[in-house]
């Protein structure tokens, strides 16, 4: 039976973009861990680090989010263990940010002028202090304006998650559509709330990305 877009699916909706947040946020968490981990290891002058972090990049870049979303959701049945649409998502769009995030950072620490590693090492630091207190203040910078322009996409793909299940912000749009059959309605609003969320963080990466250049040129 088709009832009507009232009060009760509108907040159901609304209310549902708090998922959407929260796996964002553990995505972005998770991702920017490993991504650290990878973009140190981009860098390495250690082959065993170097390629197999160049294959973990090209693999996650070269294949389609929704995949890896089937992947992992699907996957653990192989060990006869239960995932849930939650930590399925979850876990492939940690997997996901930390290629992105850690090919994003390789590239600002690579920025960094080679007069400051090379300074560096004429203090004689050793390669923690290095990165700590001369690299990595300075790459930092430089990856603010790339990385938040990262978290709206991240922010707008975990819309895929609605794929496996997960009820999410799409989600609940598609359960609201499927009883009021309101398509334009439901999914304006989604849209609307996506937009929200994003826009103040488009606005904000370029800011930063102008302030940068800015700094940059003085």
């Amino acid at each position: 039976m088709i009832r009507s877009f009232g009060a009760n699916e509108f907040w159901f909706i609304v209310l549902a973009a708090q998922w959407t947040v929260a796996l964002s946020a553990v995505a972005f968490t998770g991702g920017a861990l490993g991504g650290l981990a990878i973009a140190l290891a981009r860098i390495s002058q250690t082959a065993l680090l170097r390629y197999p972090a160049i294959g973990y990049v090209r693999l996650f870049q070269g294949t389609p989010l929704l995949m890896q979303l089937f992947l992992v959701f699907f996957g653990f049945n192989i060990f006869n263990v239960s995932m849930s649409p939650w930590g399925a998502a979850a876990i492939a769009l940690t997997l996901h940010a930390s290629a992105f995030l850690g090919e994003i950072w390789r590239g600002c620490i690579q920025a960094v002028p080679g007069g400051q590693f090379e300074a560096s090492w004429a203090l004689g630091l050793k390669y923690y202090d290095r990165m700590r207190y001369v690299v990595l203040p300075q790459a930092a910078k430089i990856a603010v304006a790339p990385t938040v322009g990262f978290l709206v996409q991240l922010i707008k793909g975990t819309s895929l998650a609605s794929i496996i299940g997960f009820v999410e912000l799409t989600r609940a749009g598609q359960i609201v559509n499927n009883a009021t059959f309101a398509p334009f309605t439901v999914f304006g609003l989604v849209a609307a709330l996506y937009f929200i969320l994003c826009w103040p963080l488009s606005l904000l990466a370029r800011n930063l990305e102008q302030r940068f250049s800015v700094a940059t040129r003085r």
